[in-house]
């Protein structure tokens, strides 16, 4: 609970009373290695926090998966269109290895809303940095070169090459697994 703790007060100042009043809407959920949180075409129940572990999100473009998001400890996760909109998913969510995730409902979410402004200005910006954090992850994907991009995400996630297929962290980074690999041979 602490990192969940931490990660709320990010946003903002949560007695401990309030944050006993959110805990009593989160399920904390445990799952094995490769299993689907989310299916294609499903509608999304929960938002999910990792507290321990990783968590892919992706979609197929034909036989290819195309990794959208790699969430590891202390990121959200689901498919948020689906989740937000409650509206069948276009991705998969799944499980890179075993993890732990704190998860709140879309109907808790709403009861969360309904305690008051303070807990819809807390849910409000934990999308809004979410939202953030994607648009600017998308706009690099696009803007910078393969290298540029591979240089970025190694020093801010160097931890996740050893506990991600390389193939998933190259179609994360949009570039074919020997092109990553070329990348990495240069840093050895």
């Amino acid at each position: 609970m602490n990192r969940l703790y931490e990660y709320i007060q990010r946003f903002a100042v949560v007695s401990q009373q309030e944050f006993e009043q959110i805990n009593v809407l989160l399920e904390l959920k445990r799952y094995e290695k490769k299993a689907t949180l989310t299916q294609r075409g499903q509608v999304e129940n929960y938002l999910y926090m990792v507290n321990e572990g990783l968590v892919r999100k992706y979609f197929f473009k034909g036989k290819h998966e195309m990794i959208t998001q790699i969430a590891k400890e202390g990121d959200m996760v689901c498919s948020s269109v689906s989740f937000l909109a409650q509206e069948p998913s276009e991705y998969i969510v799944e499980t890179l290895e075993p993890t732990t995730l704190y998860a709140i409902s879309y109907p808790n979410m709403q009861k969360l809303y309904a305690m008051g402004h303070k807990m819809e200005r807390l849910g409000r910006l934990i999308i809004l940095d979410w939202l953030l954090q994607k648009e600017i992850w998308d706009y690099e994907r696009i803007r910078q070169e393969p290298r540029e991009r591979f240089k970025h995400f190694m020093r801010e996630n160097n931890d996740l090459v050893q506990r991600v297929p390389q193939k998933y962290l190259a179609s994360y980074l949009n570039m074919k697994p020997e092109t990553f690999s070329r990348y990495k041979h240069f840093l050895k």
